[in-house]
């Protein structure tokens, strides 16, 4: 009985959890699909996924794999891990894949798409899924900003100091922003394609962002907070709940 290599995308709610990558005292995506897989395949299971997701942020579309021992159904396996893991974890699709397949250095770019919710009062159908600003937001201002983004940089403004890499440098491919009227919400929602992240960085990207939207930072002024290399220049980090990890391309 060979080794496989069983690939699987997922979707979760991440307000309860303290992120994707497992810890010791805290309930965390990766250690859920563990326990779970690990019940069901009656073996010790190693989850790998495509990012480390940060506490309260959300996955329309996370990549998982594993290797297992066991010979078993993909679609009885989909089923019974739907129905083991709690609400918030959903698994969408599942496939066997070449041996040689990693979640996350096979991937070669990922999207997140963050969702503002743009007017004078809260609503309860978004409060755990939207950022709340007040203010009118300039959508133009925000374009024109996210433009001097767009290409290979140094992105150390705009991400936590203590743990920024060695090589700090990563590629976004698109930064798009625009302006969603449902008929009882105002939605600003932004796109970003990279080949990777930093820890925090759309985060506080989107934060320098938004005080552009809100008319307290001119648009070009983005630029030079991304060449001074200083995360005391760039905005805030804005809440994870509105961040959701949308799609990783293997292609």
């Amino acid at each position: 009985m060979g080794e496989k290599n069983i690939k699987m995308v997922i979707e979760y709610d991440g307000t309860n959890y303290a992120g994707f990558q497992r810890q010791s005292k805290h309930p965390t995506i990766q250690a859920e699909l563990e326990i779970a897989l690990t019940t069901i395949l009656r073996e010790k299971i190693k989850v790998t996924g495509s990012g480390r997701t940060d506490a309260g942020v959300h996955a329309l579309y996370q990549v998982i794999n594993f290797k297992t021992t066991k010979d078993c159904n993909l679609n009885r396996l989909q089923y019974s891990l739907n129905s083991l893991l709690s609400d918030d974890i959903s698994v969408k699709k599942t496939e066997e894949v070449n041996l040689s397949f990693h979640a996350r250095r096979s991937a070669v770019w990922r999207e997140y798409k963050y969702f503002v919710l743009n007017k004078s009062y809260p609503s309860p159908f978004f409060k755990k899924y939207a950022y709340l600003v007040t203010s009118e937001l300039d959508i133009e201002k925000m374009k024109e900003a996210a433009h001097f983004l767009i290409g290979t940089h140094d992105f150390s403004s705009f991400t936590v100091l203590a743990s920024r890499p060695e090589n700090p440098e990563r590629t976004i491919y698109e930064f798009t922003c625009e302006r969603k009227d449902f008929p009882v919400e105002r939605l600003v929602v932004f796109k970003i394609q990279a080949n990777a992240f930093l820890h925090n960085m759309v985060r506080v990207m989107l934060g320098t962002l938004l005080k552009v939207g809100s008319g307290n930072l001119a648009p070009e002024e983005v630029k030079r907070i991304l060449e001074t290399r200083d995360r005391t220049q760039a905005g805030p980090t804005v809440a994870a709940k509105g961040l959701f990890l949308t799609y990783v391309s293997y292609e």
